[in-house]
């Protein structure tokens, strides 16, 4: 929908008259005269016509002809000055001449020279100087901008001087003000974005300053030749003012205009913007200096701005870098991006943040409960297409966020992977302003029958108050920049420890293969040899006893004992080394049935023992290799057996009511957290609990290693160290976890985990 009709920015650009405290001539590259003002008789003392068709040489003498000739017209939007005579009945006058290039025709305009005691150069001079020394001494960005405009008032005398600054949506806030004391104040004042219209906007920032003397003064028309070609007067600095902007400010009872650009990378970035009550002209000696004032002023914004903007993305990087540092050495993402909780939050300038990795949520700060974040996410797969996402009105596009609007007004949204569900959400609360107009915006604003939309002068300038709610401070533009570079340092460093992992997978499966063919290798060529020197041992212990001393028949015993014990050692390397190249056989199993196996085997090897077995309840029917699986029980209860010195020995199997992880506490003192209820896809917790020997802290871990033994071969009826190694083979096979809980003197838990 446009504002603007295509006939409002051409009277705009192209009014067709001046203001008429200065003339205008159209000129030819030969510098011959093709349109002029109506009011050259007032300037020259010559008719219109008698000008048209005209060289200019007819008006000015060849010295001034051949400086202009010499301007350097050529170059965009650049508007030259110099002085010049004309000789007239009434004597000879001067001008401030303008000259500047429009197509194919060159611009001449002419005001009267101010009488020299009218206009004291050098003591303007020094008053630009004074201003421009007072500036670079003040840091903070308002105090300057309130200097300048109190400098700019000092120079010109007008009533009110204004800074007036653009928000992103052309809409601009009066943020600092110098005034005569009789008048109201304008600080703080919002004004709509329609009260200058882009067009307008883009004349301001084309041009270094704009004077409107006389706010009812009778534009004077241009005549022209045969060419009746629309003059571009974009850049004429006697451009007469459209009929809207001339009622809009006799509205607010503003006689005489002149309003400075402030420009900021090439933006308009906003205006100093001078108001006087009656009729008031500037001479050009005293606007020079404002321009160049106002050049200085830019230049200085943009520093400070830019100052202020660089100190805080450096603080934002220095948060950034913390959090990649941690993700690049931690193995866990979660903490490494949650922890601690200020920098996530202060990467963005947030209150509360989600992370949601692989549908698992972390909440840090001030955020939505658990569902809501959940329930947003769902939203936002559906109505977002990129990985970042920002709005400061959140509870507009999503109507479920009304109701945690106090929380998360504003929302910063990172999909690092859509795939794998992993996202990083950060909230605003809302921020409740009270937003004071210059007059009812909407006022500006007529809409006809047929749709179209036209702009209109307001009437009223009275403060129109406004309440903005639904609404968190707007997201900058770097800390949006912010969360973009952490999705690429994640996503880098995610994918390079990828590919790390997949060359390290590589070369262990290579290892691991190398590996288990030597063990299988050398377990199967050893026990040859091995059963040899058994069976020799024993033929002589046998046939040859008689002829053998204590001392001998002694040794050969000792013989055979190492033998058989080399023997189980070589065969638990044997069946270790199997395991990691057989397939797992896997299938449905009752746990019950598999469970009546083991206890039959074991009741059967040892006709002789006081162990009283407990199965709280049926265990459920999981998908495994019962064979493998067997085997992992039974070494279980057979070393909870082994391993106790009571004389009521008991072993308890069971699993959990919750899926547990490490690193909590659990049920009966347990160092196991609860991390969710299990269901269907979810890994069911297999306890094996007995009230043996216990095993102390600092070897929970050494149990699982091969050959490592607590004890002497001669106590607990010795082992060899290889059961629970094969144990944690098979679950680790199955996908899972095996971890001991265990108190010296108390008993053991040995759990397990099948995927």
């Amino acid at each position: 929908m446009e504002l603007l009709s295509n006939s409002h920015n051409e009277l705009t650009l192209n009014p067709g008259s001046i203001q008429p405290h200065g003339v205008l001539l159209a000129l030819s590259t030969q510098l011959e005269i093709l349109q002029v003002s109506s009011n050259t008789q007032d300037y020259l003392g010559k008719q219109p016509e008698e000008l048209l068709g005209q060289p200019l040489s007819y008006l000015i003498d060849a010295l001034d002809l051949e400086a202009i000739a010499q301007l350097p017209t050529e170059e965009i939007d650049t508007l030259n000055y110099l002085k010049l005579s004309v000789c007239t009945k009434e004597g000879k006058r001067e001008f401030d001449a303008f000259v500047h290039r429009v197509g194919d025709k060159i611009i001449l305009e002419l005001e009267l020279t101010e009488s020299p005691a009218q206009v004291n150069f050098f003591n303007i001079h020094a008053l630009i100087k004074r201003a421009i020394a007072k500036l670079k001494c003040t840091n903070n960005l308002i105090d300057f901008l309130q200097l300048a405009a109190q400098q700019v008032r000092e120079i010109t005398g007008f009533d009110r001087v204004m800074v007036y600054q653009f928000d992103h949506q052309g809409a601009g806030e009066v943020i600092a003000e110098a005034k005569t004391q009789e008048l109201s104040p304008y600080l703080g004042l919002h004004y709509p974005a329609t009260d200058i219209p882009e067009p307008a906007r883009e004349l301001y920032r084309r041009n270094s300053l704009r004077l409107i003397p006389r706010f009812n003064a009778q534009p004077a028309e241009l005549i022209a030749t045969t060419d009746d070609t629309p003059l571009d007067l974009s850049l004429s600095v006697l451009r007469s003012v459209h009929p809207c902007c001339v009622e809009f400010h006799q509205n607010m009872g503003v006689a005489a205009l002149m309003v400075i650009p402030l420009i900021k990378n090439g933006n308009l970035w906003g205006l100093i913007s001078c108001h006087h009550q009656t009729p008031k002209y500037v001479p050009y000696e005293i606007r020079s200096g404002c321009e160049f004032l106002g050049q200085i002023v830019s230049s200085e914004l943009a520093n400070k701005v830019i100052q202020e903007e660089v100190d805080y993305k450096a603080r934002l990087e220095s948060l950034r870098s913390g959090v990649v540092e941690s993700i690049s050495q931690a193995d866990n993402l979660k903490d490494a991006l949650i922890q601690p909780e200020p920098r996530l939050l202060g990467l963005v300038g947030a209150t509360g943040a989600a992370v949601c990795l692989d549908g698992e949520i972390s909440l840090v700060g001030t955020t939505p409960d658990l569902e809501d974040v959940r329930s947003l996410i769902t939203w936002a797969d559906t109505q977002v297409n990129d990985n970042i996402f920002c709005t400061d009105s959140l509870p507009k596009l999503y109507p479920e966020a009304e109701t945690f609007k106090d929380i998360a007004s504003g929302l910063l949204l990172l999909r690092i992977s859509k795939l794998r569900h992993y996202y990083i959400l950060w909230f605003r609360p809302e921020v409740i302003r009270t937003v004071t107009w210059a007059g009812n915006p909407h006022e500006s604003i007529q809409v006809h029958s047929d749709g179209s939309v036209t702009l209109c002068p307001r009437k009223s300038f009275e403060q129109w108050q406004e309440i903005v709610r639904l609404t968190s401070a707007p997201w900058q533009e770097c800390e949006i920049d912010s969360a973009l570079s952490l999705r690429n340092a994640i996503v880098g460093i995610v994918l390079k420890k990828a590919e790390e992992l997949a060359k390290i997978n590589q070369e262990l499966e290579r290892s691991n293969r190398e590996l288990a063919s030597f063990a299988y290798a050398a377990s199967h060529d050893l026990k040859e040899p091995l059963r040899g020197i058994y069976n020799y041992s024993v033929i002589l212990l046998e046939d040859y006893a008689s002829a053998l001393d204590e001392d001998a028949t002694e040794f050969l015993q000792t013989v055979i004992s190492l033998s058989v014990r080399m023997e189980a050692l070589i065969n638990g390397l044997l069946r270790l080394s199997q395991l990691g190249q057989a397939a797992l056989q896997l299938q449905a199993v009752n746990l019950n049935e598999l469970l009546d196996q083991v206890i039959n085997v074991f009741h059967a090897s040892r006709q002789q023992h006081n162990l009283e077995l407990r199965i709280p309840r049926p265990l459920p029917t999981i998908r495994c290799d019962p064979v493998l699986m067997n085997e992992v029980f039974s070494n279980l209860i057979t070393n909870a057996f082994k391993y106790n010195d009571k004389a009521e020995r008991w072993v308890e199997i069971g699993y959990l009511d919750q899926h547990w992880g490490q690193g909590g506490q659990g049920e009966q003192g347990s160092n196991f957290s609860t991390v969710s209820s299990p269901d269907s896809h979810s890994p069911i917790t297999f306890y094996v609990r007995d009230n043996g020997i216990g095993i102390p802290p600092h070897h929970h871990q050494t149990i699982f290693k091969l050959f490592k033994r607590l004890h002497t071969q001669e106590k607990y009826g010795g082992g060899t160290g290889a059961g629970l190694a094969i144990a944690k083979k098979i679950v680790e096979r199955h996908g899972g976890q095996i971890w001991v809980e265990s108190t010296p003197g108390e008993g053991s838990t040995f759990y397990l985990t099948l995927e």
